[in-house]
């Protein structure tokens, strides 16, 4: 028989319509037997995620030492969740545990989680499956890294006799037992873990759109969607702004051959987009998969002569960038010039005279500066290492948009090639490429 393992987000846990959705996708396919569940999210442009009202639970809770006004919203929410569905279920039990451990704990996390456990609980009842928490799966170790060989152990043992399941995202447990979460978007990242767990045949990730578009909908009208990507055109997209998946979400599967659908909740009979281990290229499959944006890099600029024949060159900019904890994203270089691309978020504020300081400590450059504002896009595809012509398309599109480039860089797995534009050029640069490229 075959096995699923199902992810369903925000939107599909916002309300008694989602959630009857659910219900009907769930249990119309038998092979549907581990679900894992969000917070509930926004029922309205203007409405609150569950999360961050746990969030400022806690914020409240440093505060002022209760949580009361704030937890008053997850309560009605909750409550009304449950009322909707017609649940004989007593909530409020779980809701006065969970206002009191939030008022007695140490860090956020614990709050945070509460919106998928309670979201997990509802849903074994709606469902009647076992509900499974996360804490009893999910392992990070002492330095607070997940531990993934000890929770596929747990994952494997733990559901293997399970006939259904529902399992929280977004969370696990330290040694000492304290709840620890992942970043934000990490309910995919649990759905990854439990599929490589349960070694199923498909993991679903169940959202709010019809799949993967080839390019953001709030840039490019009516985008694409992708019909299959692998997961390294996946992880090249996510990185760099596709919000769909969270990027870390196929890490559990690389070492498998679990392929990933997304589907939507809403639409579940559209076919969503596959993501596969590899991708056979043919010429049926367009060249470029996607593009995808993000803004706000900064580039530190270093010129010095005759720097190829300095041995150490690299090693001595690089050491420096360790010493200040800042993490590299891009690195283009010519004979006599380097261009360091690193996010503005990571130079704060007074960090840059001390950067450029000990650079020109490290290696005497003839030139140094920095500068800020930089957007960059990636165009992703495996069809682009197989065709001719590709770079020089990309970049008759900039040119006929008149967008001036500030930065090349194409990635030695030749899948990507990374562009840079200003700020305020990124969004006409991205629907030029496309309009290039898919019109």
């Amino acid at each position: 028989m075959n096995i699923k393992v199902c992810k369903f987000g925000g939107t599909s846990m916002a309300n008694k319509e989602a959630i009857d959705r659910v219900k009907k996708i769930i249990l119309g396919d038998s092979s549907r037997r581990f679900v894992v569940v969000s917070a509930p999210g926004k029922r309205f442009g203007d409405d609150i995620k569950v999360t961050d009202l746990l969030y400022d639970c806690f914020e409240e809770k440093e505060q002022t030492g209760k949580c009361c006004n704030n937890f008053s919203n997850i309560r009605t929410r909750f409550e009304d969740i449950v009322s909707d569905l017609n649940l004989d279920f007593d909530i409020t039990k779980y809701l006065d545990e969970i206002e009191e451990n939030i008022i007695n704990s140490d860090t956020p996390d614990y709050a945070a989680s509460r919106g998928e456990y309670l979201s997990g609980l509802i849903i074994s009842k709606v469902l009647d499956f076992e509900f499974i928490d996360a804490k009893d799966l999910i392992r990070f170790n002492g330095k607070g890294e997940f531990d993934a060989e000890y929770t596929n152990d747990l994952v494997s043992k733990n559901l293997s006799i399970s006939k259904g399941a529902v399992i929280p995202g977004f969370y696990g447990v330290l040694p000492d037992d304290t709840i620890k979460t992942f970043t934000r978007g990490g309910s995919d990242f649990t759905g990854a873990i439990i599929a490589r767990g349960v070694n199923a045949d498909l993991y679903e990730n169940w959202t709010d759109v019809d799949g993967f578009m080839v390019s953001d909908p709030r840039i490019v009208e009516n985008p694409k969607i992708i019909k299959s990507l692998s997961y390294e055109e996946l992880r090249e997209l996510s990185y760099m702004g596709a919000s769909v998946l969270h990027p870390q979400s196929t890490f559990p599967l690389q070492s498998t051959n679990i392929p990933i659908n997304i589907k939507n909740t809403f639409a579940p009979d559209k076919p969503g987009t596959l993501i596969l281990k590899e991708i056979v290229f043919d010429e049926k499959r367009p060249i470029v998969t996607g593009i995808a944006g993000r803004k706000n890099f900064t580039t530190i600029f270093i010129k010095k002569a005759m720097m190829n024949n300095d041995i150490g060159f690299c090693r001595k900019i690089l050491s420096v960038l360790e010493y200040y904890n800042i993490s590299l994203e891009h690195m283009p270089t010519g004979i006599d010039t380097m261009s360091l691309i690193v996010e503005d978020s990571q130079l704060k504020e007074g960090i840059e005279f001390k950067l450029m300081e000990s650079i020109r400590g490290k290696i005497n450059p003839d030139l140094i500066y920095i500068h800020k504002g930089m957007s960059l896009i990636a165009v992703v595809g495996h069809g682009m290492s197989h065709s001719i012509g590709i770079s020089a398309k990309i970049f008759a599109a900039l040119s006929d948009a008149k967008i001036n480039i500030q930065m090349i860089d194409q990635g030695s797995s030749e899948i990507n090639i990374i562009i840079g534009v200003d700020n305020s050029e990124m969004n006409r640069a991205i629907e030029a490429i496309y309009s290039k490229c898919f019109k």
